[in-house]
Parts: C-alpha cells; structure tokens; sequence
C-alpha cells in the first residue's frame, strides 16, 4: 500500500518508550497567565516557596524566565531547570596541576647494547633523529660502530595549564638543585675558612702579626693593628669582616679597599610612605615609588628643614623655574611667529627685556589709575603701632 506524505509526517519516528514527544505546549489562559505572574510576586517577596528543578535544588525566583526554561522541543514537561546554565562535564577542559612538569634527564633503565634500527644515527637514542641531536657529531656515527649507545631521553608529556599555571614563574622549579648549590658553596666557604686559621696560626708562630690584647688597644688606640689586620685580610676572605669595619654608613676607605654589605640600603633612611601616616597627608604612588607632595605640609614644618619634602620641592630647586618661564616664554613668541627656540641667546635677552618692559608697564599703569582717579592716601598703611595703639616703651 502507498503511503502519502501526510501520513509519513504525522507518523511518530521509530524509537522506544524513551523517546520525547514533539507535541507543542497549550497555550495558557488569562487566568493561568495571572495566577502564575502572582505566584511568580509572591515568590521574590518570600511568601511562597521557591520552585525546584529536575535535581531538587532551589530556583532563584529572580531568575528572568528565558534563563530559567528551555524550549518546548528539549523538555515538552516546560520545567525550569538552571542544568543547562551550569558547566558542562563533558566539555570541560582537563589541566594540569602545578606539580606537574617536563622530565629532566635520561631514562634509568640499561641502555642498547646495539645499534637499534630508526634510532639517531649520530649518538644512537631512539627518542630523537639525527638533525635533532644535542650530542657533539661523532666521526663516525653509532649507527656504523655501534658503540657508546647514548641512552634515550624521557617521553615528554603533553602539559596543558590553567590560567594560573601559564603564568606560575616558579612552576617547574626543584629547590633540590638549589639545596646542591648551597652544599657546593658552604664546602668552599669552610675551605677558605681552615685555609685562613692555618694561615694565621702560622704568622703568629713566626711572630708576624702583632698581639691585639696589648694596653694600647685596650685604650682604643687600636690604629696601627687595625691597619695590619686589613693588609691580611685578602679580597677571597671571610665576608663578613667588611660588614664588622663599617661602622657608619659612607665610610670611605679608599680606592684599593673592596668594601662588601650585605645590603646597599641604608637602614636608617625611613620609607617616603612612612613618614607621615595620615590618610589625609601627600599621596603616595607606589607604581612610579614617587610622593610628589610634601608629607608635612599640615605640621607646620619648615621645608628646608626637614629630610624629606616631596619631589616636588627637589624639582623645583634652583634655575627649575626660571628655566620653566622661559620655556613657556618661547612658545609664547612661537605663536606670534617669532622662531626663537634655536637661538638661546636671543632668547634669554628677549625674555629679559620682556621682564623689564611688563614691570615697567605695571607702574606706569598704576600711576595713571591713581592719577585719573585719586586715592593715594589708601595706600598707604600707617605704621604698626598707630594699627594697634600700643607701643614697646615702658611707662610708669
């Protein structure tokens, strides 16, 4: 019997009792559309409880409807569900963690004794080709003499990192080998160490180097020991005898002296961030490690009295601000159509005359004001005694 297309596509497709109807949804009343705007209210006020989805778990009634449903055609039962908003499993990317690393070395097992074929022709690994080898090129290969077969190297892994592991500057670091550098070290420092006490106990025996428990140094006046003791001291001693002569920062010792600390900064100097911790007080910038403003500007202290006053105020020192004027002066000149930048004499003799001729203009504007109008008599101030009608004299 011939089937006609109506009938093929109201047919249901071929499947189980598992299969999902493609039915669409009924479409609600204006009473099913009010009662559940109500619900819906009552829910964000807490006065209903909170719907649930297909595992159990709360819905966040604040939730707006097209995040919380899916299509008709995934779920015809048109249950709110957030299953689809979460993280997926199965796509969800596999890193490594911060353990994880390249292998170092060669492998540990025995190595070939023969020449194995596909290997390196150069050394005889079998985890890299000839033109990838790091070993110096033999004369004659181990492919053809088929001795000193080099072991094989670790098989690589294929990392992949997170964010934070692309970016970890300590990831693949192994303080063992850290731990060896240490050892090799400390076995040098106690060599020089013994080497030293040999060396002084011999010149104390041939009576070279002087007594230190005599009187006189016991008196402070300890400059001539102190002077044989640094002739002895060599540049490859002890280094924490530079430390102990330093007693004040700056100490000049000369050219030929290898003056060596622990650490250039001065302990005494106090952080510009330190000075003043008021909030309110000179900001500091800790990108640029600048503070601009003078941090005891609301102490009442003198700026040239106290250690530091901004960096400003050791910009501003000096021919800074002239020179600043005379900057502006010549872009001034430059938009009047003066080119005076590549002449500095001209310059500076122009900004001068400029100087002279405004202050002049200044007078000469004020006398014609007072001139015009009067009132010399208001500008000058009678003395301070006469202000305040009291005087210094002592009267009986």
């Amino acid at each position: 019997a011939k089937m006609t297309s109506g009938a093929i596509a109201n047919s249901p497709p071929a499947g189980g009792a598992n299969d999902v109807s493609l039915e669409e949804p009924k479409k609600m009343t204006r009473d099913d559309w009010r009662k559940k705007k109500e619900l819906k209210e009552q829910r964000k006020l807490g006065n209903a409880p909170a719907e649930v989805d297909e595992e159990g778990k709360h819905i966040n009634p604040h939730i707006p409807q097209y995040i919380s449903s899916v299509p008709w055609y995934i779920d015809p039962s048109n249950r709110p569900r957030l299953k689809s908003q979460r993280p997926q499993p199965e796509e969800q990317k596999q890193y490594n963690s911060s353990g994880d690393w390249y292998k170092r070395g060669v492998q540990g097992h025995a190595v070939a004794p023969r020449y194995r074929k596909g290997a390196c022709e150069n050394c005889g690994a079998l985890t890299h080709k000839k033109k990838d080898c790091m070993e110096r090129p033999r004369k004659a290969g181990a492919k053809y003499t088929g001795m000193n077969i080099a072991a094989d190297e670790h098989v690589q892994p294929q990392l992949m990192f997170d964010y934070d592991g692309k970016r970890d500057r300590w990831d693949g670091y192994n303080p063992e080998q850290h731990a060896k550098i240490a050892e090799e070290y400390s076995k040098v420092d106690l060599a020089k160490r013994t080497l030293k006490a040999q060396k002084l106990q011999e010149e104390l025996v041939s009576g070279k180097l002087e007594q230190t428990n005599s009187p006189r140094h016991q008196w402070g006046e300890e400059e001539s020991n102190l002077q044989t003791e640094r002739n002895h001291n060599s540049e490859d001693g002890d280094e924490d005898k530079y430390a102990d002569d330093v007693d004040r920062p700056g100490r000049n010792f000369g050219s030929k002296r290898c003056i060596t600390v622990r650490n250039l900064r001065i302990q005494e100097d106090i952080a510009k961030y330190l000075r003043n911790v008021d909030p309110s007080s000179a900001y500091y910038d800790p990108k640029t490690r600048a503070m601009r403003e003078n941090p005891y500007a609301n102490t009442g202290k003198n700026p040239d009295e106290v250690g530091y006053a901004g960096n400003n105020f050791i910009r501003y020192k000096g021919d800074t601000i002239s020179m600043a004027q005379t900057q502006l002066f010549a872009w001034e000149a430059y938009d009047k159509s003066s080119e005076v930048q590549a002449d500095p004499t001209k310059l500076e003799l122009l900004f001068k005359s400029f100087g002279v001729k405004k202050e002049d203009f200044k007078v000469q504007q004020k006398e014609n004001i007072l001139e015009k109008y009067g009132g010399q008599e208001h500008l000058d101030s009678p003395p301070a005694e006469l202000l305040l009608a009291q005087t210094e004299d002592y009267v009986e």
